[in-house]
């Protein structure tokens, strides 16, 4: 079998070059190229053409995610697995929009990372396990209109810590955020439902029986 050919996007040069050495000593897989920022993988990415995309997503510039929204479309057989700190409800559910067949944590092993490459070549879809759980969450759980009203996740998000009685500050504390993030999400979402009070947008999103 040929080996699995990977192209490598990592901005930390310690984390690329340990991660170039993981790869480089299996025989299933060849990484054929590595970048530090998203602008230099697009210009080459027609002409390399990898299997495998390992992207991570706080890029300098363009991140993993738009870098993937304006790849994915020109370049559909190739697969992107993302590869981040980040276990961001909105950060995944862009990601996977945008296109990804996985999600994988910088904080997976070697092990894990070979395994979720082999299941995306395959024609698999690989997670790491906190990951999959949000995910999975996210149909079990109670609907907030998002469509109705044009919601973002993480205003979902906020709106469901409201719902359960968080003020503010317990809220920036929650989601890694500041304060005023948390005001201006509260301002966009009183905006978007027409709404002026925590109570009444409660009562528009979660009507009483």
């Amino acid at each position: 079998m040929k080996p699995i050919r990977i192209a490598i996007v990592e901005d930390d040069q310690e984390l690329l070059k340990g991660i170039c050495q993981i790869l480089m000593q299996r025989e299933e897989t060849d990484v054929i190229a590595t970048f530090t920022n998203a602008e230099d993988f697009i210009k080459e990415i027609e002409i390399l053409n990898p299997d495998i995309t390992l992207m991570d997503i706080g890029l300098p510039k363009l991140s993993g995610i738009e870098c993937m929204n304006l790849l994915k479309p020109k370049f559909p057989d190739v697969q992107f697995l993302m590869w981040t700190t980040f276990e961001d409800d909105e950060k995944i559910f862009d990601a996977l929009k945008a296109g990804a067949s996985g999600y994988i944590l910088k904080t997976a092993t070697p092990q894990q990372l070979i395994q979720a490459i082999s299941e995306l070549h395959s024609g698999g879809s690989a997670m790491s396990s906190s990951i999959a759980r949000k995910v999975i969450a996210s149909f079990h759980s109670p609907t907030i209109k998002q469509s109705e009203f044009n919601l973002t996740n993480r205003e979902n998000k906020i709106l469901d810590l409201l719902a359960k009685g968080y003020r503010y500050k317990e809220i920036a504390a929650q989601l890694f955020v500041s304060l005023e993030t948390v005001r201006s999400h509260v301002h966009h979402i009183y905006k978007k439902l027409q709404v002026s009070s925590r109570t009444d947008a409660l009562n528009k999103i979660f009507p009483k029986k």
